[in-house]
């Protein structure tokens, strides 16, 4: 079993980026269901706020249970709120750790993405020993590539993944 995960992974001027607790499901439910936030997202919207509860659950808590890391909450200090997520998350189809983000649109433009990639970065060798990550970005995302070319990412191929033809960027960390 992974070791417990501390309350704040990451902190940075604007934001705290942390585990996802019971108390987000509300917040994963309209990630999951608001539509321009899954125009990258190769995924059906949520219907149900029991759909949030479950992936929480089978999911992202399974993930922190056995590997140590998963998707995390960035809460907003300012507006006291969870305004998506980044973090690390292994993907086997892969065989390697993938640096996954997404934010509610009001949040788009700030620089939000860029300063909770870097931070989630700055701490994948030091806190969970991973030395490499790639990030999968659906062709077309032109928000997610800027963000994956300010935190030093470059594009090592082209690639399918879940149908869906993506640019796969990677780091060497």
């Amino acid at each position: 079993m992974a070791k417990a995960l501390p309350d704040n992974i990451v902190e940075t001027e604007r934001l705290i980026i942390r585990p996802f607790n019971e108390n987000d499901v509300e917040a994963i439910f309209k990630m999951n269901s608001t539509l321009e936030m899954l125009t990258y997202i190769p995924q059906e919207p949520l219907t149900d706020i029991s759909q949030a509860k479950d992936v929480f659950v089978d999911f992202i808590q399974a993930e922190y249970d056995s590997r140590g890391f998963a998707r995390f909450a960035v809460y907003h200090k300012q507006d006291d709120k969870v305004i998506g997520f980044c973090g690390p998350k292994y993907l086997p189809e892969f065989d390697k750790v993938e640096l996954g983000y997404r934010y509610f649109p009001e949040y788009w433009g700030k620089g939000i993405g860029t300063e909770a990639a870097q931070a989630v970065i700055d701490i994948l060798k030091p806190m969970f020993e991973i030395d490499q990550v790639i990030a999968l970005i659906l062709h077309g995302n032109v928000g997610s590539e800027a963000v994956a070319k300010r935190v030093g990412m470059s594009v090592l191929e082209q690639g399918e993944y879940q149908g869906h033809k993506v640019h796969v960027y990677q780091k060497v960390l």
